[in-house]
């Protein structure tokens, strides 16, 4: 055998060569066979994909394609008793067939250019679009577009209901069938015929269908005479009717407007001039607001149901993904039965008492004016009430507030301006009036055990249109002293370790530049309480209870909690007690968080309706109330105790104290609470209270903030009202009163220190006896005892504290201030006194000897007979800085 050096090699290479060729085999192998598997694994997908694409194309709706119009049924809506309040508007009925030839050019083009710019090329998809559109969602490119033909979106809303599908296999399946079906109506029917069907059919908000009647919506004129500019406004709707709404969201669709005129001249349609000529016309100021929907019911719709739209609409887009536009279709068009909250009997009380001229001292009018003129020279303006305003400071009344005491004064001023603004040769060609009856009121009511919503009032005055603003619900104003319960009281009471009777110094109080002080004239109070602060409206106990032991980040925190949403980064400040927050409450919110407080502590959404059937009668939406708890359920009956005590009619212990500030709210024969809140300027006045069945909020104030002086109605109307109607709601009801939890003990305190009283000290004070019964939380009943009332030993005569030369002696009882403190309150006048100033060496007989070295007052003349710190000597009062008053 051959044991060489180049045999061992040969061999090695013969055996690497063998393993090679082996290796290489079985690779190929392999690959061919992954391959073959690959093959037929695709074949077999694609079979299975064609045969699922064709099963669906097959399951399409088989309809006459040249025929399709939308299926539409009207929606009714049902009161808590099952009476039908309203029958809403279905899409049929709110619409107006244009023909082909009655469409400006320019409203075709528009839509053409930004919904679909190869229209007339395409035979009903755009695969370049469907592609694009892909792209976008495949990496995340929201500004990519939608895939979608107008062919397709008439297919999407005529047959489809709008598109309304809950899962992805759903969207999908529908997506299969939409492509085919436009395919197909694209054969059967001219682009013609398809474009008109569309603009036919489409939603541009404010219960409007269709460019026709959106052309007397928004311009009042029929669609054939729109211009560039107003076509172009209609184009700027579609894409989201709430968002792009050229009434109540003018600047996104200015801002639309823009994008499509851009559009339109990129495309060919219209020109450079055209274009910037129609940026320049103000297209919007001649927008009027006419409601269409109302012109095709008898009434408009109520406060209720224009809250209930917001709300359907709301709760189908959270709870079955729809779009704003499927929401909307579904609800006028999709046969919904809605089951609301609504109480007939409640809501006609509160209808009857916020509507009762009566209940009100003044009846004057604000307005809103329109005036479009084309003047000689060619020019078109417009004019609002803001220049008929003017006219009348200059002319009439240079102090005037806005508001007009009758109706006759309004067309005075109306008149005698267009006297002097028009001239020969012009020509009106716009003008509307619409009165406001001044001072307004809102009102809501709920069960706080449910949620459920049962009344509203959304304004005082005949509603003359639906939709309108509503001030019970999406109007925001400041809430004043009503925010102390839900900021700092609450908040101090449920964790922040406070009771009813921890008190605070009423005093002149300053935080940077601000200094606070109270809604009333009496004066500082010196130690006041929680429940004090609470009964009597107390704003420096408020403040000082927000700073000193809450804190305006857990304030905040609170308010959120009981569900106001609309706080800001900018409301963290000591104003928060106080309800001086940037944005303010809608009296829908500010009630639901006092029915947190009325229902144990726990925050249930409140809701108006309770479930929704679709046009087969199966349950849509089955609207099971948010709930929570925010407060302990001790904190609650707290809250709810002192609350109850401020419809009481009491006045603050104290020489000369404030008095229960919600006495004109109180029923008979019901067990109630509540708070009032007014602000600083008394621009708003509200009242939110509860019994063991319902809580409600009433505001009032005027449109435009004036002041409410005695000319424009005053500050008390509210509560008036308020107990008129809760009267008449609870008649017949018995009285539970308010349970009191087993979380819930009592014990005696002093009221000027929230501790353990000291008999013979406490119950000595100068003003009555403190002494009274709290409740507290259990664990939470003080241990200490008093310590801001003493008894001293004082001159007989003087009162005051003795010297050595005070033949007779007594005791008295007096307050200990704390340090500091040197303003003047209630309790500073009866502080520790000084020295006795009348018996002094020159006006007794001495007998020799006992004269001291150093006359000057005894050791033991400021004896004291009971704990605490050494008294306070009372100074002069400071002059306070700038004042931030709020109300109460």
């Amino acid at each position: 055998m051959n044991y060489g050096k180049q045999a061992t090699e040969k061999k090695i290479r013969s055996a690497n060569s063998k393993a090679r060729k082996y290796t290489n085999k079985v690779f190929l192998a392999f690959i061919k066979s992954l391959f073959v598997l690959c093959l037929f694994g695709g074949i077999i997908i694609a079979s299975v994909g064609i045969g699922m694409v064709k099963g669906i194309i097959d399951n399409a709706p088989d309809v006459d394609i040249s025929t399709i119009v939308p299926n539409e049924y009207a929606s009714t809506v049902y009161d808590s008793a099952g009476n039908i309040t309203e029958t809403l508007v279905t899409a049929g009925s709110n619409r107006e067939e244009a023909t082909y030839e009655e469409l400006p050019k320019n409203l075709i083009n528009a839509f053409v250019s930004y919904e679909d710019s190869r229209y007339w090329e395409h035979n009903g998809i755009d695969l370049r679009s469907i592609l694009r559109a892909a792209k976008g969602v495949l990496t995340g490119d929201s500004s990519a577009g939608g895939g979608s033909t107008i062919t397709q979106q008439l297919i999407k809303n005529s047959v489809f209901g709008g598109g309304m599908e809950k899962s992805f296999g759903e969207r999908l399946e529908r997506k299969l069938q939409e492509w085919f079906l436009a395919v197909k109506l694209d054969g059967a029917m001219s682009k013609e015929q398809i474009i008109t069907n569309y603009l036919n059919t489409i939603n541009l908000g404010n219960n409007t269908l269709g460019v026709k009647v959106a052309a007397k919506r928004y311009f009042n004129k029929d669609v054939k005479d729109l211009t560039l500019s107003e076509c172009t406004v209609l184009a700027g709707i579609t894409q989201n009717p709430s968002k792009f709404n050229p009434i109540t969201g003018q600047k996104l669709n200015a801002a639309k407007q823009k994008v499509i005129l851009q559009y339109m001249h990129d495309q060919g349609y219209i020109t450079k001039e055209e274009e910037e000529l129609a940026l320049s016309d103000d297209v919007y100021s001649r927008i009027q607001n006419v409601d269409m929907a109302a012109k095709e019911t008898s009434t408009p719709y109520s406060y209720f149901t224009d809250e209930l739209v917001e709300q359907v609409i709301a709760a189908m887009k959270t709870q079955l993904g729809y779009t704003e536009t499927q929401a909307h279709n579904m609800l006028y068009s999709g046969g919904l039965s809605i089951y609301t909250t609504q109480d007939p009997g409640i809501q006609t009380i509160v209808d009857e008492e916020i509507n009762n001229p009566e209940n009100y001292s003044a009846a004057r009018y604000s307005i809103e004016y329109r005036l479009s003129v084309t003047h000689k020279d060619g020019t078109t303006r417009h004019y609002s009430e803001k220049q008929l305003q003017r006219y009348h400071k200059e002319n009439v009344d240079a102090g005037f507030d806005g508001l007009y005491n009758t109706e006759q004064e309004i067309q005075n001023d109306i008149d005698g301006y267009k006297a002097e603004l028009i001239k020969d040769g012009d020509t009106i060609i716009g003008e509307s009036l619409h009165k406001t009856l001044e001072p307004q009121a809102s009102f809501v009511i709920m069960d706080q055990r449910t949620g459920e919503v049962k009344a509203i009032s959304g304004g005082r005055g005949q509603k003359t249109a639906s939709l309108t603003l509503n001030r019970a619900t999406n109007t925001y104003r400041q809430p004043g002293s009503a925010f102390k319960i839900l900021t700092s009281f609450a908040p101090a009471l449920d964790t922040s370790g406070a009771t009813l009777g921890t008190v605070y110094y009423d005093t002149n109080y300053t935080i940077g530049k601000k200094t606070f002080r109270n809604w009333y004239s009496s004066g500082y109070q010196g130690y006041s309480s929680i429940r004090d602060g609470i009964v009597y409206s107390m704003n420096i106990v408020a403040v000082r209870c927000l700073m000193e032991t809450v804190t305006p980040q857990l304030g905040v925190e609170y308010a959120k909690n009981f569900g106001i949403s609309s706080l800001t980064d900018t409301d963290y400040n000591p104003a928060l007690a106080l309800g001086g927050i940037t944005k303010g409450v809608s009296n829908l919110e500010l009630t639901g968080a006092f029915a947190t407080i009325a229902n144990g502590g726990v925050y249930t959404k409140p809701v108006f309706f309770t479930k929704i059937l679709d046009h087969n009668g199966k349950v849509l939406i089955e609207n099971k109330p948010e709930t929570y708890r925010v407060l302990k359920d001790s904190t609650a009956f707290l809250l709810t105790d002192a609350m109850a005590d401020s419809m009481k009619s009491s006045r603050k212990f104290s020489s000369n104290g404030p008095s229960s500030t919600s006495t004109a709210a109180s029923i008979p024969g019901m067990s109630a609470a509540g708070k009032s809140g007014t602000t600083s300027a008394n621009n708003d006045i509200w009242f939110v209270g509860y019994t063991p069945y319902y809580t409600a909020g009433i505001w009032g104030g005027c449109d435009d903030n004036q002041k409410l002086t005695k000319q424009n109605g005053g500050t008390s109307f509210h509560k008036a009202i308020w107990r008129k109607i809760m009267t008449r709601v609870h008649q017949g009801m018995s009285d539970p009163g308010f349970a009191v939890p087993d979380s819930i003990e009592t014990a005696e305190i002093c009221r000027k220190s929230g501790k353990l009283a000291v008999t013979g000290v406490c119950t000595e004070d100068p003003r009555g006896n403190p002494v009274y019964t709290e409740y507290f939380a259990k664990g939470t009943v003080p241990t200490d005892v008093c310590n801001n009332h003493v008894r001293a030993t004082v001159c007989a005569t003087s009162h005051k504290l003795p010297t050595p030369y005070c033949p007779e002696r007594t005791t008295a009882v007096f307050m200990v201030l704390p340090a500091g403190e040197n303003g003047i309150t209630d309790d500073s006048k009866y502080a520790m006194p000084g020295y006795c100033t009348i018996h002094s060496a020159n006006s007794i007989i001495i007998p020799p000897g006992n004269v001291p070295d150093n006359p000057g007052p005894s050791e033991d003349a400021p004896q004291q007979y009971g704990p605490g710190p050494a008294p306070q000597v009372p100074q002069p009062p400071q002059t306070p800085g700038g004042f931030w008053p709020w109300g109460y």
